[in-house]
């Protein structure tokens, strides 16, 4: 499955959109006050595709599991130190509203943690090219 995203920015408009193999969406990123790109940067959308890439997860992980979920909470967050520094302590946190016992709920948060792909590729430091 491929995934992709891309963003496209001139005088003429702002646009953001995100396809995974050909299904496409756009997602409602408004431009800079001063039009000089997105108002919203790298590094929340990293921790917005931790966040959502963990939620998506967890929903899939406990229906094949057989775990019951009624709503859940995740947020992340990251420090970055200056211009050109990579993210340093990454983190999350996940709230689970289940009918299924603390136990059960605790084992299905870090069974997902283990399997979650965005996750998984930044814990690997899997390379990034540009392709010129």
């Amino acid at each position: 499955m491929q995934i992709s995203a891309s963003v496209r920015h001139s005088s003429a408009g702002h646009e953001a959109v995100v396809r995974t193999g050909d299904a496409s969406r756009a997602l409602p990123i408004p431009a800079k006050a001063d039009a000089t790109g997105s108002a919203v940067n790298g590094g929340e959308l990293l921790m917005l595709a931790l966040a959502t890439c963990y939620c998506k997860d967890l929903y899939r992980e406990a229906a094949r599991l057989g775990v019951a979920i009624d709503g859940v909470e995740v947020d992340a967050s990251a420090r970055f130190a200056g211009v050109g520094l990579a993210a340093s302590d990454i983190r999350y946190r996940v709230r689970v509203d289940s009918p299924a016992d603390a136990a059960t709920v605790a084992d299905l948060i870090r069974h997902t943690d283990a399997v979650a792909e965005v996750h998984n590729t930044l814990r690997a430091g899997v390379p990034v090219a540009l392709v010129e």
